[in-house]
This record gives C-alpha cells, structure tokens and sequence, in this order.
C-alpha cells in the first residue's frame, strides 16, 4: 500500500467487535484494523494515540511470537502494523460511520494516532484464479471452550458436568443480551465425532448469535441480526448457496431440497475443521486424544444414548486440536489461577520495579513465551511459578475467544489445497484470528464473571420443590361410612 495514495473510497465497512473496526479495500485483498475507544475518551487525544501505538504493535508481536509457534504457521497470519496518514483516517471513519451497527456505536474509530494493523482478507481465497464465476464462500465459526475444567481447584460441581458456554446461555438470557437460548454447545464441535459435530452445527445454523457469519464474495450473507429478535433468514442463505451444491437439487431427499444444501454446507465445514492432519502408514490422520475431563457436556442437545465412550479424539494437526491444545493450557481454572493472581499483585505492591521484568505487560517476544512453556508443574509458592500460570491462562484464554475462518470455492481436479469429498470439488484455507492478548487485569472480573454464570446456572435449572399440600400422583382412597 502506497500510504501518499490512500483513498477512503477504496475502503469499505467489512465489521467489527468489542476493541476494534474493520475496513476491507475493493480491490485488493487485504483488510485494515484500527482500534476504538470509549466516545467519552476522544477528547484526551495524547492518552488515545499512545495506547494506539502501544496495542497495535503488541498484538503483531503476540501473535507472531505466542500464538503461531502454539497454533501453527499455516493457520496464524500476524500482520503488520501501518502508520495511515490521519486525514485518510479521519474520512473513512466519516464514511463508514453509516454502516456500523447501532448497538456498536458507543465507541468510536481511533483517528488520532493512524496506527493500524494490515491483515490479508481472509473472506477471500487470494490463489484462487476464479476460472468459475461463483465467488469464494467464508464461514467464520467462533468456537469457544472445548473441554470441561478438570482442576482440583472448582468449588461447584455443575462446572465439571456442564460446559462454560452452555451456562453463560442461561445468563446472558437473563441480562437481555439475547432473546434465545443457542443450542450449540462447543464440546460437540471439538469431539472429533462427525454425528456430534453435524448437531453443533446444525444449532449454530439455526441460532448463530456472534458465533457464525457468513460472506460470499466478502460480503456478509448471513449472522445474527442486529437487534437479536429476529432470526436470520435460513431461506435467503440456501438460495446463496445452491448453485455451489447443484447435484442436492434432486439427487436424493428432493422434497426438502433446502435441508440438502444446509447438509452439505454442514459436510463441507466439518471436512475442513478435520483437516490438516498428517497421516500414519495405513493412510488414516494420526488421531490425539486431547481431554483429561469427561467428553460431553450434559446440556448438550445430542442425545445421550448416541454418545461413545472415550476423550476427544481430533486429527493432531486439525485446526480444532490445535486450539484445544492452546485452550487446555487452563488446567487451573479461574479459581486456582486468581490466588496466583492476588500472589502476584501482592509481589508487585512490594517491588513495583518488577513489573517490567516479569513482563505483566508485554513484550510478547520470545522471552515471554519461554516462561508460558517452561512454567513448573508443581506450585513451588515463588512469584515465578504465580506469573507462569497467570501468563499460561491469559494465552489459553486468547485460544478461548477466537475464530476460525474457512473459506472455499468450486475448483477443477488439479486445483491444490482441495477438501477430502468427491463431489462437488473445493479448494479450501483454513486460518485462526482474533489473536490478541487477554490484559492481566481482566482477571479478577473473570472471576466474578465466573462465580455470577455459575451462581446463576445453579439457581435457573433447579426443579421447584414439590408442594407440601399434595404429591402429585400420590393415591388416596375415600370411605364411605354408612349413616
């Protein structure tokens, strides 16, 4: 990008999230990311832009020197940090202000530092010669946790049976931050098992909340609406998507061809969240059995007489094994990391000099990864050992949050990178986003975000104890005496 030449109207809206917005260029395959701020903030523009230079260049290191070497060349794109001049800045945050959702205009573009992050657009497939006129179609699934915490340190049980984002459901309902439960729970989608993973999907289709969006062409076609009331419309999407399923348009199941394109939307995402392994002699993906805790969460939909004994069992290089790996790096749990978070503290309170050479900060380089991969096993009562753990479950909570992007589009027979089906034939990429660094002091809101869900799971799924007037069922028998 020539930073002289840059025009607003090149750029146009692509979303955005808590920290950040994202613009796409109509031309070339690439997407820029700046930074928001509070509305309340922009008037302290110095305090702005520092954190702006300070953010932006920390969540390139993080993921170039943490989150690839854990994650995998192949799935990581880091980035690199731009210095955009400011009146281009100021003009796009103009343009594209129309176009943001109203929920998310509480905060606004940083336009005070033009520090920004340039990232190759991952809705679109940049080898893909396009010899067939249907564009690239990207999924981006937003995982969440795949395991259920194993740590001797849980003081409530329902954790150790139902899974984080099945209870966080019942609370967010409560809070009016959805209208409706989802379905989907993640220990479906990282059990490896196709039947489970079909039914993750299926309810993420059905109920996608931020978890799923859809683009054709790097356009959104299909997420949850804005005001979370209105289901999306899973006709429009099946229209969208015919013409990359022709033969599910009567081969079989014809009277509920519709149903067809979602299945084989269903197949395809599977097929690609199971890739990437290596193969052992006999051509099968070495498979690695990843869980410690029990396989399935009981809120789970799927039924319990399908379940299989056993742990996770994923192809070892698979995208989803690689972030349950990184996810699993919280053997601790909230609960056993906030005593090491407090110990710590309780260090830094002492010796404030310190902060800077147990990097609680940043750098994410290479020094801070060696101390989240050579941290003791056994708690030995050092700061050390406390910063190990707390740096350890900052990055597996990075892996907790992040989203997978698949994207794919129709290919001939001697394409590369194709999905393992028959037919139709795709050229496919997997990658992993949503890579930053989790702050330090995030952790003791984790935690009483953690006690409130739990609290709160417990208390909407206990039965109403029976009335102490009658039982139900309970038989009586009347006499009869004769006057």
């Amino acid at each position: 990008m020539e930073m002289d030449k840059m025009d607003e109207n090149d750029w146009k809206y692509h979303g955005e999230g808590n920290k950040s917005l994202v613009v796409s260029h109509l031309q070339h395959c690439r997407v820029l990311r700046l930074l928001k701020f509070p509305s309340e903030d922009s008037a302290h523009t110095r305090q702005t832009a520092e954190q702006a230079f300070r953010h932006i260049p920390n969540i390139v290191d993080y993921s170039k020197y943490v989150m690839k070497p854990l994650l995998g060349e192949k799935y990581v794109h880091s980035g690199e940090v731009v210095k955009l001049p400011l009146d281009f800045v100021r003009q796009l945050s103009l343009k594209v202000q129309q176009e943001r959702p109203e929920l998310r205009c509480d905060k606004v573009m940083d336009t005070f530092s033009g520090c920004g992050l340039c990232l190759p657009n991952l809705t679109q497939l940049p080898l893909h010669h396009l010899r067939d006129h249907r564009p690239p179609i990207c999924v981006e699934i937003k995982p969440k946790c795949g395991f259920l915490p194993f740590s001797r340190h849980i003081s409530k049980e329902c954790k150790r049976k139902v899974c984080r984002f099945c209870m966080h459901q019942h609370y967010k309902l409560a809070n009016g931050k959805w209208k409706r439960l989802s379905r989907y729970c993640p220990l479906d989608l990282f059990s490896g098992s196709k039947q489970r993973m079909y039914v993750a999907l299926k309810n993420l289709l059905e109920e996608p909340q931020n978890n799923l969006k859809i683009f054709k062409g790097g356009e959104l076609i299909f997420s949850c609406k804005d005001d979370a009331k209105q289901q999306p419309d899973l006709n429009d999407l099946i229209q969208h998507l015919r013409p990359y399923f022709p033969h599910s348009n009567g081969l079989y199941n014809s009277h509920q061809p519709g149903k067809v394109v979602l299945n084989e939307l269903i197949r395809v995402i599977c097929s690609a969240l199971l890739s990437g392994g290596d193969s052992n002699r006999s051509g099968e993906p070495r498979k690695v059995h990843l869980s410690e805790s029990r396989p399935h969460c009981e809120a789970s939909p799927f039924p319990r007489d399908l379940l299989r004994n056993g742990n996770h069992s994923l192809p070892k290089d698979s995208v989803l094994a690689k972030i349950l790996q990184v996810q699993m790096m919280d053997n601790l749990d909230i609960e056993g990391i906030y005593p090491l978070y407090k110990r710590v503290e309780q260090y830094l309170e002492e010796f404030p000099r310190e902060r800077n050479r147990l990097q609680i900060d940043g750098p994410y380089d290479e020094s801070f990864m060696d101390t989240v991969k050579n941290c003791p096993t056994e708690d030995d009562g050092s700061v050390e050992y406390a910063v190990g753990k707390v740096h350890q479950y900052r990055v597996a909570m990075t892996a907790k949050d992040c989203s997978i992007m698949i994207t794919f589009a129709p290919c001939e027979e001697d394409e590369e990178h194709q999905l393992n089906l028959e037919k139709p034939r795709f050229t496919y990429s997997v990658s992993i986003l949503d890579l930053d660094p989790k702050p330090y002091e995030g952790i003791p809101h984790q935690y009483k975000l953690d006690t409130k869900i739990a609290n709160y799971y417990l208390r909407s799924t206990q039965a109403p104890p029976p009335s102490s007037l009658y039982k139900e069922r309970q038989e009586c028998t009347l006499l009869f005496h004769a006057v």
